[in-house]
């Protein structure tokens, strides 16, 4: 078997394989740089408890249309997901309750919701699709969707780049100078929103946030520099696409479980080599001696 086989023959040879590898790329440019600020938020947790809590309202588009409509589903999703981020803010501002305790109640609700709801319309198949994604049965309408939310989250990460560096290292500075925090904050859920909706058909509730956290805490381990976290991000979670699909091709393997597992070889080799990692703190520094 030669090097074309094995890396470019089921690209070549598949439409449905160029497809996933073109969402794989999609989801990547758009959910690294995402991953990254949602670290630097420290709300990793928070971004979990969101990718679960489209499922409810994916659910009830599954059974509006009848089927596996990424159209459908994704506007279900989008509705549930940016209502269970408002309600858990307007719940922690008003009660005692963290954010984070409130986010955790409210997407276990969501998660119990959505799976009752597709199993009692649907068959086992079809919650299995919504759990766990299908990135080989990506078609082109549900990969102009992907390409579009993509897009239309580095442009507006673009816009609101300085104010988004600003609430994450700053507030009180931001708050100082007059800046509208709250509306940046809306606008930075609706994007997380937005591309766990996109990475929703191809990875599943239980997955769609592994390209966006697993990415993020590979660059946050091999660079301080903002700019070089978002494209390092960017980069592993796209090059975790390609890799997962090749394997899951050649070893008969679920393919977005595999993404998955290859973004987590990476993140291990990471937490060993990189220069933030744990083969630094055995290695000896001679101009810190003395």
């Amino acid at each position: 078997m030669t090097a074309y086989d094995i890396f470019l023959a089921p690209f070549a040879d598949y439409g449905f394989m160029r497809r996933a590898l073109i969402a794989c790329l999609c989801l990547g440019l758009g959910s690294g740089p995402i991953g990254v600020f949602l670290m630097l938020r420290r709300m990793s947790l928070m971004g979990d408890a969101m990718s679960h809590a489209v499922l409810p309202g994916a659910a009830i588009g599954y059974l509006i249309a009848g089927s596996l409509s990424l159209t459908a589903m994704g506007l279900g999703g989008l509705v549930a997901g940016l209502s269970v981020a408002l309600l858990s803010g307007l719940v922690s501002r008003m009660t005692v309750l963290q954010e984070d305790a409130s986010f955790a109640s409210f997407y276990l609700t969501s998660l119990a919701l959505g799976v009752l709801i597709v199993s009692l319309r649907g068959s086992n198949i079809d919650l299995l699709h919504v759990l766990f994604g299908t990135i080989l049965a990506i078609d082109a309408p549900a990969l102009f969707q992907i390409g579009a939310i993509t897009t239309a989250t580095l442009l507006a990460l673009a816009v609101i780049y300085r104010p988004l560096v600003m609430e994450c290292f700053d507030p009180g500075f931001l708050r100082a100078v007059g800046g509208r925090g709250p509306v940046y904050h809306f606008l930075f859920l609706l994007l997380v929103v937005l591309n766990l909706v996109a990475s929703f058909q191809a990875l599943g509730t239980l997955m769609a946030v592994g390209l966006m956290m697993l990415p993020a805490a590979i660059a946050q381990l091999w660079s301080r520099s903002l700019p070089a976290m978002m494209a390092i991000a960017a980069a592993t979670a796209t090059a975790s696409g390609y890799i997962g699909l090749i394997a899951s091709y050649h070893l008969e393997f679920a393919s977005g479980p595999t993404i998955i597992i290859t973004a987590s070889l990476i993140y291990g080799f990471s937490i060993l080599f990189a220069p933030s990692g744990l083969a630094r703190r055995f290695i000896p520094h001679p101009h810190l001696r003395g």
